[in-house]
């Protein structure tokens, strides 16, 4: 079993070390760096070379909106995983749509933390019981966001079919041996998709697609 490098940034010093405490049953996840804002987080990236961060939010120097918006922008191969207590919708909808590909609250168990930093390894997000009721809420909402390019906007049946399946947590090898096309195509329609959508990874498309009504 491949090992599973994780970074922790919160400012809460017995916060960071009881979650790295409960973790260290499961073999599979080593922790490499731990960082009180998201500046030293920051700092510590170039040697530590996590795969998966833990991100709190409110922190000080540095805050975890922020520190994710850079991470998107200058590490797209490291997952972030927002950490926080706080439960406002506005900060899962704010974080998914812009970098984080999943967020737990600080009350979750060591087992879901581990299902998630799996689970991004592996599909490159994570979506929750608590963030699906946030996608769900959104999706009737009468606010609901309506994409536009120029007039409309045109989804082909390939790339419908590709949102489709991600949507239902499958993997882009997976998706190819399903619509029977290369591995290739399906993360070329899904950069296309992510470009044409402005969000900047996995999860952020399939939250967009579910609060926006675009798949069946």
């Amino acid at each position: 079993m491949s090992i599973i490098k994780v970074a922790i940034a919160d400012d809460h010093k017995i916060f960071r070390k009881g979650v790295i405490l409960s973790l260290r049953q499961y073999t599979n996840i080593r922790f490499v760096l731990e960082a009180e804002n998201g500046e030293e987080l920051l700092t510590g990236i170039p040697e530590a070379q996590p795969d998966v961060i833990l991100m709190d939010l409110r922190m000080p120097v540095k805050d975890g909106i922020e520190t994710t918006k850079i991470i998107n922008k200058d590490y797209p191969h490291i997952f972030v995983i927002v950490l926080t207590m706080y439960e406002d919708e506005r900060f899962v909808s704010h974080l998914m749509e812009n970098g984080a590909n999943g967020y737990l609250l600080k009350s979750a168990d060591p087992a879901e933390i581990k299902k998630a930093i799996v689970e991004v390894m592996a599909r490159g997000y994570y979506l929750n019981n608590y963030v699906n009721k946030i996608l769900l809420k959104k999706s009737h909402s009468r606010n609901r966001f309506t994409p536009s390019l120029s007039s409309e906007v045109v989804i082909s049946d390939k790339e419908r079919e590709v949102l489709r399946l991600l949507c239902m947590e499958f993997t882009a090898t997976e998706i190819a041996q399903k619509m029977e096309i290369s591995p290739r195509t399906v993360e070329a329609i899904k950069d296309r998709l992510m470009e044409r959508y402005n969000v900047k990874n996995t999860a952020g498309l399939v939250f967009f697609a579910a609060k926006n009504n675009l798949i069946d």
